[in-house]
């Protein structure tokens, strides 16, 4: 596992960079979005995937958009060694507070994980034409786009990502979630090992 500081748009990162699978767990916004990073990170050492995360260790932290996280060296070696992405992000839509859109580029993958995450607390939603225009993950610029494969984006609410309801450092992702989404992963690699094809999931 390697550390490394980079600089994108003014703002320090510290990224945490495993490579294992060719499945990719990442995590852009670690710090903004609470509970991402440590949700990839428990996922990816129980399924082998490869592992990316962002944090931001000092000053307020800055979201940047995904389309606008630059190519630095661990998200390249990221994308240069992994199939398909499961990106974690979370949303603050006070109207969905249980609900988990699931987007990105790869829908057959998108099904699985909504399959898997049927069997915990909250809601995932699969029908792009359901999921908020700008959590979609559907742009060619966005990096869970950017691996040959494509991926999965996928947008959870507060409790979904954290057991507390105030920030701590680390956060404690929910058991249910950890599961369901450890299952789904496990799918989707046994589907890529299985077939010629990963587009046949």
């Amino acid at each position: 596992m390697r550390t490394e500081r980079v600089t994108i748009e003014g703002a320090a990162f510290l990224t945490t960079l495993h490579l294992a699978g060719p499945v990719g767990l990442l995590a852009l916004h670690g710090s903004v979005e609470g509970g991402t990073a440590e949700l990839a990170r428990e996922v990816a050492a129980r399924t082998g995937a490869t592992l990316l995360t962002f944090t931001q260790p000092t000053g307020p932290p800055r979201h940047i958009p995904s389309t606008r996280m630059s190519p630095c060296a661990p998200l390249t070696a990221f994308l240069t060694h992994t199939t398909l992405t499961v990106s974690l992000h979370g949303h603050n839509r006070r109207s969905a507070p249980r609900t988990i859109y699931v987007g990105g580029s790869h829908r057959p993958a998108a099904r699985i994980l909504a399959t898997a995450l049927a069997d915990s607390p909250f809601t995932p939603v699969t029908a792009l034409s359901d999921i908020p225009h700008l959590l979609r993950g559907l742009h060619p610029d966005n990096p869970v786009n950017r691996t040959r494969d494509g991926g999965v984006q996928l947008e959870l609410p507060v409790r979904a990502r954290t057991t507390h309801p105030v920030r701590t450092d680390p956060e404690v992702p929910p058991a249910p979630v950890v599961n369901a989404i450890t299952v789904g992963v496990r799918v989707i690699m046994e589907r890529l090992s299985a077939v010629a094809e990963p587009d046949e999931l």
